[in-house]
């Protein structure tokens, strides 16, 4: 995806106010703000036939944090985001960057519940069970862990080629740094600013025609800036 463009109008943005928005910030509004349009894309299955689709979209992402001198990937929800400005998700995330951690800590911003500590201790088995009992629990699995998985590992370094994300959630996003490339624009050779995103979807809860049209409607959407022009 070509982000030239974007990346531009979040610069121009960031020098002319205090409050800085990030564009990892934005581009998860971005993808909130479409799948609002697609809701089969993030909803999970209940059963062989049916299945529940969310008013709400918690997108689960992982921040990079220090515990006992090791770098460790740690999980924020971000819990109703379709309601958030991108300057309300870019301050969500500076806080867990900055917030100080334990080597009990299971999910940013979120007391630990007893079972949730008592996750930690479980045999390998037990905790793959947990994880098959979850997903047939689509409540507690949108409760939990939310119905978005969000992966940068432009976040945590620069990462020229594709991160392939595996995960549980309906759909994933695993978004690797943004790279300077060639492009055709308007007929002419330019130096673009190129971003590579890899994105899994539940085939059980979303045919492939509309898949396409999601992905398109979502590659147009960041390639254009969506919302940004208001800023």
């Amino acid at each position: 995806l070509d982000v030239s463009e974007s990346r531009k109008k979040i610069g121009e943005y960031n020098q002319s106010h205090q409050d800085q928005i990030s564009f990892t910030a934005w581009l998860i509004a971005v993808i909130t703000q479409t799948l609002k349009n697609h809701g089969t894309a993030s909803s999970y299955l209940i059963g062989k036939n049916k299945q529940i689709i969310f008013e709400d979209i918690n997108i689960s992402i992982l921040v990079e944090k220090e515990i006992n001198g090791a770098k460790v990937p740690i999980p924020l929800l971000i819990e109703k985001a379709q309601e958030l400005s991108i300057e309300e998700i870019s301050r969500l995330i500076q806080d867990a960057k900055s917030k100080p951690l334990t080597d009990k800590d299971i999910v940013l911003h979120r007391k630990r519940q007893k079972s949730e500590r008592l996750y930690y201790i479980l045999p390998g088995f037990l905790r793959r069970w947990f994880w098959r009992y979850l997903l047939k629990n689509p409540k507690l699995a949108f409760r939990k862990m939310g119905n978005v998985s969000f992966s940068s590992l432009g976040m945590m370094g620069d990462v020229k080629g594709w991160f392939i994300p595996i995960s549980i959630h309906p759909v994933c996003f695993g978004v690797s740094s943004i790279v300077k490339q060639p492009a055709i624009v308007d007929d002419q050779v330019a130096i673009r600013e190129m971003l590579k995103m890899s994105i899994l979807m539940d085939h059980d809860v979303m045919d492939g025609a509309p898949m396409a049209r999601f992905i398109a409607e979502l590659s147009q959407n960041i390639e254009k800036g969506l919302n940004l022009n208001s800023y």
